[in-house]
């Protein structure tokens, strides 16, 4: 174990330094000039056809540091890499972690409550269906799921301001943010209130979808095992039935579930575009979708860059989780 370890954790240099490498050959081959955009959000971008503004922008790569080779700058920003040191921002000139440090907590406490709602729910749903295959119960839930995976989450965001945030109908859920204004000055308890009321739509919107698909991984992995010889064995011992679908197949049939661990983490990280935008959240997906639209490439290869490390690391986890799960798996 400890060798493989070793081994694992030395792929992951070369792996990363690929991925920076790709993303920011791929920024730098994006149309658009951070110092141009700059200047135009500033209002000094109005007289760019003469050689004022044109000092100007030069002046302002030079800030960047966007007027050497790209190579160097790529070097440049490895060196700061493996000191933790993202630099600041284009945009605001602050520094990238106290930017991702402000909307890291929002998206956690999105995305954690999706995810742990999405395996108390699906998981229980997938092996009811698989204990039950055929009958009309099954039925209804594949049909159920499926209709709820074919759902854009953007339209469902949408019809769930209209009929719940105050749109047409009821105005029973707020549909911006997540506190009230004034929320700090509130009372622990009132507050933890208020931040759930505000996040009911958004994790709604981010949990349906992952019930589908989950729900539908383990009903073929639990009807998968129980074809296995060791569950007749099992039955024909005379074991109950829960302890037969619990104890001896529910474990090799949580293997396909566990390979989803890799992509947990970097979407907990992550965050929605899409949702945070329509519900106005202030998280990680809004600030990848503003650093994009301003060329903020230091935001840019940061998110990209920890994004990659925690699949890289959630893969080793998961690695390590077959071999507890299922002890045929040797991964020397």
């Amino acid at each position: 174990m400890i060798i493989y370890l070793v081994k694992r954790l030395l792929q992951v240099i070369p792996t990363l330094l690929g991925i920076t490498l790709i993303t920011f050959l791929i920024i730098q081959l994006a149309p658009g000039n951070p110092a141009l955009l700059k200047l135009r959000m500033t209002g000094e971008g109005q007289v760019s056809d003469n050689a004022i503004s044109q000092q100007i922008i030069e002046q302002t790569k030079k800030l960047y540091g966007l007027d050497k080779p790209l190579p160097i700058q790529y070097l440049l920003w490895v060196k700061r890499v493996l000191t933790f040191d993202f630099g600041t921002s284009y945009k605001d000139h602050r520094k990238v972690w106290d930017k991702i440090a402000e909307r890291l907590p929002v998206t956690l406490q999105i995305n954690i409550i999706s995810i742990l709602l999405v395996y108390i729910i699906a998981i229980p749903c997938g092996i009811y269906s698989a204990t039950h295959s055929g009958s009309w119960q099954d039925r209804v839930l594949t049909v159920f799921f499926f209709v709820l995976y074919s759902l854009p989450s953007f339209w469902v965001a949408v019809l769930l301001i209209m009929f719940l945030g105050g749109g047409d109908f009821w105005d029973v859920f707020p549909v911006y943010g997540i506190s009230a204004l004034g929320a700090e000055s509130w009372s622990i308890s009132k507050w933890f209130l208020d931040r759930l009321w505000h996040l009911v739509l958004p994790v709604t919107c981010l949990t349906y979808g992952g019930l589908a698909y989950l729900s539908r991984l383990a009903r073929s992995g639990i009807l998968e095992v129980i074809r296995e010889d060791y569950i007749r064995t099992a039955r024909a011992k005379g074991l109950k039935e829960r302890v037969v679908i619990y104890k001896h197949a529910l474990r090799n049939a949580l293997l396909p579930i566990v390979t989803l661990l890799a992509f947990l983490l970097p979407g907990m990280f992550g965050g929605s575009v899409i949702i945070e935008s329509i519900f106005s959240i202030p998280g990680m997906g809004q600030l990848s979708f503003e650093a994009v639209l301003s060329r903020d490439y230091p935001v840019i290869m940061a998110i990209v860059t920890i994004s990659a490390m925690l699949t890289l690391v959630g893969l080793l986890l998961s690695d390590i989780l077959y071999a507890a799960l299922d002890p045929r798996i040797k991964l020397e």
